[in-house]
């Protein structure tokens, strides 16, 4: 049993110490000692400079990147009306879930005031049978006075809403009649004659 472990304890160490290689070559003695990388088996291939070169395109490929390119623009717009439309249509939807949801179980005074406010709107169509217009305005007008009188703070709502876009389109409107009479050809010039008589005068 010692014997065994003697031995291996003996190649435990003899794999620790380092040693030369010695090699006998044609022209030297064989004395000569050699490092590793003299020795041919061991040598590195010289390095090179390695460059990328670009494969060539089949004509697969060229008519993929030419229909890529002229598709890009119409891709881009696309993706552009998706992203402004997702939200609406989501919107839209769950309006339409919640409207469901509701209607399946309504409160007992909904059916009255649905047919109240739809009463109102048929007589506003018999009232405003003149012209065009009053068949507008009156069974619009008469159902929004009927819904206003069971559901007011839904009405103050959209009361609100609509005059603040009424204001902006008339605001809008107001700068672009503006800007349509300063833009006239008289003013222009006689701005131009304004600014060649201070030309001259200085």
């Amino acid at each position: 049993m010692y014997k065994v472990g003697g031995v291996a304890g003996l190649s435990g160490t003899l794999g620790l110490i380092s040693a030369s290689v010695l090699a006998a070559t044609a022209d030297d003695k064989p004395s000569t000692t050699l490092s590793v990388d003299e020795l041919s088996l061991y040598t590195r291939p010289p390095q090179q400079k390695i460059q990328y070169v670009e494969p060539e395109k089949g004509s697969v490929e060229e008519s993929v990147s030419t229909l890529r390119k002229l598709v890009e623009p119409y891709a881009s717009w696309c993706q552009g009306v998706y992203g402004t439309v997702k939200p609406k249509v989501d919107s839209t939807v769950q309006f339409g879930q919640n409207s469901y949801a509701y209607l399946k179980n309504p409160p007992p005074e909904f059916y009255p005031r649905a047919g109240v406010i739809g009463f109102a709107g048929i007589l506003g169509l018999f009232l405003g049978r003149g012209s065009r217009l009053k068949r507008l305005i009156y069974p619009t007008g008469l159902m929004a006075v009927g819904a206003s009188m069971y559901y007011p703070k839904e009405a103050v709502t959209v009361a609100k809403n609509t005059g603040d876009s009424i204001y902006d389109l008339a605001l809008q409107a107001y700068v672009a009649v503006e800007k349509l009479i300063k833009d006239t050809p008289a003013s222009k010039k006689v701005q131009a004659e304004k600014s060649s008589s201070g030309e001259t005068k200085a």
